[in-house]
């Protein structure tokens, strides 16, 4: 099996060279809707098994659009554990509920798998600079590879994120600076890859695409792992979902396998959301830059009003769901004390609508259910200790600790 140096568009069908690869689908463009066009392969005599002599999501390279003698650019991604969420099931009434903990990753969260394989085919095609958008894991992913693959990384922020965000970013080596506005951004973005040759890792369009089309294949990897793990495809799958690129991988992934005969079919996906754009393109059908009412929200870095035609085409026969700001919260804590995991707040969506999900019948008892985490709450503690009571101080005394208890340690 090799990458055949074309891109298809997922919306039109449209195919191309890859010579000019981050832009658009030129007829899609030209509908009004601007569309990423993806990888294309051949897959006869493939196997989907990975190689134990390549580290990371790079024991799949055959199936990632890189050359076969491109050198990989990793820091041990992939190979994140599926964790049983025994405690969670049984309280929601469910037979098989695991948790894909992405928090594992180097950078700790799952935008290491795009990076890694869009860093390396920058690399191959000899760029100098990459540049990227971000409110902080994709861009503390990108500083992190870019400095491994000794390329210039260009972060563009917002002034709004988490300290924490900004010091990952800055630590790896990268030229951070914030803008106030989430389009400011894609502006400047596309500017340095209109004239400077940047390699764009994330998106740069607004209403938004998608990020690097070679980079959103690395979240293939996930299916390719979860299968390998379970010994077959979940019925359901619930995934973290902004501009869709996770959505778009991992489909793409489970479509590999269906087409390997790895699995008879692509399981459910769900896209968990603050905001609910994928909802309303569920319900209404994809409207192009269709804004819903949004502000501020705890799960900030997939707080996108908006949704992308490949987040849309990848929840086919699939669903979406929203929770509040209390709801995800609640979900964090107990995550954290059911299971003992700490996620992101954007990670723990998943776990937040898998009630509503149950009540509504999309995820039935019997199903065997995935959720995906794509982040360590360690990014943003700040939103977790706004929730919690602050931490009492004691005299040295069990007496003074029964006080706090209520009652004999």
């Amino acid at each position: 099996m090799t990458y055949t140096g074309v891109l298809r568009c997922v919306r039109c069908g449209t195919e191309r060279a890859d010579t000019d690869p981050y832009a658009p689908c030129a007829p899609c463009l030209a509908d009004g809707v601007h569309v990423n066009p993806f990888a294309v392969y051949d897959l006869s005599g493939a196997q989907w098994r990975r190689d134990p002599a390549r580290p990371g999501v790079f024991g799949w390279q055959h199936l990632l659009p890189l050359r076969p003698g491109t050198a990989p650019v990793s820091l041990g991604e992939g190979g994140t554990p599926l964790l049983p969420l025994a405690r969670t099931a049984a309280r929601l009434g469910l037979a098989r509920l695991y948790l894909k903990d992405e928090s594992r990753n180097p950078t700790w969260s799952y935008k290491d798998r795009l990076i890694a394989v869009a860093v390396a085919r920058a690399v191959q095609d000899g760029a100098t600079t990459v540049a990227v958008a971000s409110t902080g894991n994709h861009g503390a992913a990108a500083a992190a590879y870019a400095g491994a693959a000794g390329l210039r990384c260009v972060v563009l922020t917002l002034e709004s994120v988490p300290l924490t965000m900004k010091v990952l970013m800055q630590s790896y080596g990268a030229a951070v600076v914030a803008l106030r506005a989430a389009p400011d951004r894609w502006k400047v973005l596309a500017e340095g890859v209109a004239t400077r040759g940047w390699v764009p890792l994330s998106g740069y369009l607004s209403p938004p695409a998608g990020s690097n089309p070679f980079g959103v294949d690395g979240y293939k990897t996930i299916a390719y792992e979860v299968v390998e793990s379970l010994g077959a495809a979940p019925d359901v799958l619930v995934v973290p979902a902004a501009y869709g690129d996770g959505l778009a991988g991992i489909r793409r992934g489970f479509e590999d396998l269906v087409a390997l005969g790895v699995v008879p079919d692509v399981p459910r996906l769900v896209a968990a959301e603050p905001f609910g754009p994928y909802a309303d393109a569920l319900a209404n059908g994809f409207r192009p830059g269709h804004f819903l009412p949004a502000g501020p929200t705890v799960a900030f870095s997939i707080g996108t009003p908006v949704a992308t035609y490949q987040g849309y085409a990848a929840l086919s026969g699939g669903a979406a769901a929203t929770a509040s700001d209390d709801e995800i919260m609640a979900a964090q804590l107990a995550l954290a004390r059911e299971e003992g995991i700490y996620l992101e707040a954007s990670s723990a969506l998943p776990a937040a609508v898998l009630g509503k999900l149950v009540a509504a019948g999309t995820i039935a008892p019997d199903d065997t259910v995935v959720l995906l985490g794509t982040s360590t709450g360690l990014k943003d503690i700040g939103v977790t200790a706004a929730r919690l009571p602050a931490v009492p101080v004691i005299e040295p005394t069990l007496a003074s600790l029964d006080a706090v208890l209520g009652k004999e340690a």
